[in-house]
């Protein structure tokens, strides 16, 4: 028999309260919870803040009342509530999905005690609000139908320091891309890019001085960032993207500022090198990805859960050593044949992570949660 909307499971996606969701300022978290928003066999509802831009339906904004004490994340998650509460009974959730705010999730749990709750981790636990202690994470497994990361790094932080086994032992869901959405790859330009916010966690510091010893040694070869302080078309300028501007001139690295989507994947599609030279543990590494995706061959650091995206499919460099970083990014560049291979290798790990196997385990868990409360 054929589904239909009233036999449909509805699924309410919560964001964190400040995710941008509109164009021009899509954040990571929305960006992965939006795929798993058109999780094939569900009907879904996305809620989040405030936006200066209209999102995509389906979208709820909430805004969370100035007069509610607490901290945002408390003010939000009591908006939340509310409106899902005075929904109409055919359009209450069979499952909420709270995604990187464990004190949401937990708010939410006290008021909506009927729903199922899951928690989509995409940071590191530990320094989350509601899951910084073992004791803390390990209420998060006792109380929650899911608690679902985005890697086996995060996986191995969140279980660290908590002694018994959980009652529901967490699961790891890798972000996911669209590979039917990759823009098509021509003849690539012999362009070195950097994606990501120019920030110091990002070591985009490092891509400029490794370019400036780099691209005196690679005649006809250059480079450029795409990215800004914030996820936003009209991110400030601060101190550190003052200083990066300043080397980067002398250096010939072009800045081209927060890019959109779309541009920037076109763009990753026609570099020959991108570099992800990140200090910061990264939780999973979604700008990795993408280049692999795109065809451009990788170069990254080998921290958090960058190893788990990349395997074998990047040259890894220390990202606190811009030499190191110059050698790998000279060598790729004099060498056509191990350049192809390194992007074939990318191109061929991204399969691990297309949309719909992502999808298909976002399913299933679905499907476990809602059956286990039948």
């Amino acid at each position: 028999m054929t589904r239909t909307a009233q036999t449909t499971p509805l699924i309410a996606i919560v964001l964190p309260p400040r995710e941008g969701a509109g164009p021009g300022r899509a954040g990571a978290v929305y960006l992965i919870a939006r795929q798993f928003a058109e999780t094939p066999g569900f009907r879904a509802l996305v809620i989040g803040g405030p936006q200066d831009t209209e999102p995509p339906p389906p979208f709820q904004q909430i805004r969370p009342p100035w007069w509610h004490p607490g901290s945002i994340n408390t003010r939000f998650a009591y908006a939340v509530a509310r409106s899902l509460r005075t929904l109409n009974p055919a359009l209450v959730p069979a499952l909420i999905e709270v995604h990187n705010r464990a004190d949401v999730a937990l708010a939410l749990a006290r008021r909506l005690p009927d729903i199922p709750i899951s928690l989509f981790l995409h940071n590191d636990p530990q320094a989350m609000r509601g899951a910084r202690t073992p004791a803390d994470r390990a209420r998060l497994l006792d109380r929650f139908a899911r608690v679902v990361l985005v890697s086996d790094y995060l996986r191995a932080l969140l279980l660290e320091g908590i002694a018994s086994h959980p009652r529901q032992p967490p699961v790891v869901i890798h972000n996911c891309i669209d590979l039917a959405a990759i823009p098509a790859t021509g003849p690539r330009e012999r362009l070195i890019l950097f994606v990501g916010r120019v920030v110091p966690d990002k070591g985009t510091d490092s891509f400029v001085a490794a370019c400036a010893a780099a691209l005196p040694r690679l005649p006809g070869w250059r480079a450029a960032i795409i990215g800004a302080d914030r996820f936003r078309a009209d991110s400030p300028e601060t101190a550190f993207t003052r200083r990066v501007r300043a080397a980067a001139e002398p250096a010939g690295v072009r800045l081209l500022g927060y890019q959109q989507r779309t541009p920037t994947l076109e763009a990753m599609a026609r570099a020959a090198i991108v570099v992800m030279p990140s200090r910061w543990a990264e939780p999973f590494g979604l700008t990795a990805l993408e280049a692999m995706a795109c065809g451009a061959a990788l170069i990254c650091s080998a921290r958090g859960g960058l190893p788990e995206v990349a395997g074998d499919a990047a040259l890894y460099a220390d990202p606190d050593n811009p030499a190191e970083i110059a050698e790998a990014i000279v060598a790729l560049a004099r060498d056509d044949p191990r350049r192809a291979a390194l992007a074939a290798a990318g191109r061929e790990r991204a399969r691990r992570f297309d949309r719909p196997l992502a999808q298909a385990q976002v399913a299933a868990l679905r499907h476990e949660i809602l059956s286990a409360g039948d």
